[in-house]
């Protein structure tokens, strides 16, 4: 049974895969565009005219993106403030139990480890390195903006483990190297999809071979994965971050196959489109491959990541949606003053910069959360049948 659920899995992955690759070539196929230029290797062209600021569009994003997050942010402030941990509290105020718990330990023993120090060490000279020009260091210059992820990385498990003695890094070895090889090959597929949108591009690429590009860039993309699910384990061990989310919203429907063919249907159509109308339609970039895979899981049978919304279990989606954002924070945050660094071009919003990025651009990393956490389940259940030792099964 459990190797016709993975070979469900995987093939559901797969497939969505071929999708996100193939329906963005067939829309310009059929219109007749010239598919060189998406297919450019290191990509040098600007070929997409994007349109300008707009007051409008930028307020009616940023009100839809105020009011889709404002209940949760109230929800969990409502139930902070309220919230007595006591023995005879209300069961609707107790504190709820975290995802993953921390350990008894006294303050004493909560010691942050060896390694953790390594990691942070390491991660503050890499900084250094990465927003200075020292001469010394010029030819390796364009090189830190994968040993800062690396420290992150090592950081974040570290941080994991003071609290609950076990992370990633230490209890599932395994899970934790893959999600590295499988990190890159999962950026690439975004890399692609951006050439047919432009929504950002790199500068200081124009000297490097292809070989020398994929290269270079694959290094960076390794660490997106372990970066946002080493944050969603720390998250985590905090439940004050989701307090109240354990019944909130009931979507008794989410995972129906009828949901599922409507959300694949639509994002289909909309994988088809991105590169026909780039202007509208480039929020699709983060929530189509979205609703790709979590539809062919469902249509799959597989429970999905979006089953805990059927009796109104938010937890993991919020954090999840968090843990990309605080990433989200550093990655650009880190490009900011970097050598190597990329650059924003997004029609209708682009303004209001936080370092490189526009403001209401931050909204994508919340969606993007999610795409991390399917993938990484898949990369999960694969390992946890091969070993006898493991965190809870949180993603």
């Amino acid at each position: 049974m459990k190797t016709v659920q993975t070979l469900q899995a995987l093939s559901a992955t797969l497939l969505a895969i071929g999708m996100v690759i193939i329906l963005p070539l067939f829309g310009i196929m059929a219109t007749g565009l010239p598919i060189e230029r998406y297919l450019e290797f290191p990509p040098h062209t600007h070929y997409v005219e994007h349109a300008g600021f707009s007051w409008p569009v930028c307020i009616a994003l940023a009100l839809l993106i105020f009011f889709v997050t404002l209940p949760f942010i109230i929800r969990v402030l409502f139930f902070n403030r309220t919230t007595n941990a006591g023995p005879g509290a209300p069961k609707a105020r107790q504190l709820e139990t975290p995802l993953l718990t921390p350990a008894l330990l006294s303050p004493a023993a909560r010691r942050f480890p060896i390694w953790g120090w390594l990691g942070l060490f390491f991660g503050i000279g890499a900084w250094i390195l990465a927003w200075t020009r020292f001469d010394w260091f010029a030819a390796l210059q364009t090189f830190t903006f994968s040993p800062l992820w690396f420290a992150y990385i090592i950081i974040v498990n570290a941080l994991t483990w003071r609290r609950t003695r076990q992370c990633m890094l230490t209890n599932r070895p395994r899970y934790f190297l893959l999600l590295f090889p499988v990190s890159a090959l999962f950026w690439w597929l975004f890399e692609y999809l951006n050439r047919f949108v432009q929504n950002w591009y790199y500068l200081g690429i124009g000297s490097l071979t292809p070989p020398e590009y994929f290269l270079f860039a694959t290094l960076p993309f390794s660490t997106v994965l372990p970066a946002v699910m080493g944050t969603f384990q720390l998250l985590a061990t905090y439940p004050r971050l989701y307090t109240g989310l354990t019944d909130f919203f009931v979507m008794p429907r989410i995972n129906s196959r009828y949901v599922a063919v409507v959300a694949l249907t639509l994002s289909a159509a909309g994988l088809a489109g991105i590169g026909l109308w780039p202007d509208y339609l480039f929020p699709l970039l983060w929530l189509a491959p979205l609703g790709v895979l979590a539809s062919l899981q469902a249509l799959a049978g597989r429970t999905s990541l979006f089953a805990d919304l059927v009796r109104g279990d938010w937890r993991r989606i919020v954090l999840l949606a968090l843990s990309a954002l605080v990433c989200g924070f550093f990655w650009e945050m880190w490009n900011f003053y970097s050598l190597a660094k990329w650059i924003y071009a997004v029609p209708f919003v682009n303004r209001f910069h936080i370092f490189e990025m526009p403001a209401l651009g931050y909204a994508g990393y919340l969606p993007f959360g999610l795409e991390c956490a399917l993938i990484a389940e898949c990369i999960a259940n694969w390992c946890d049948r091969h070993s006898s030792q493991k965190l809870p099964n949180i993603v």
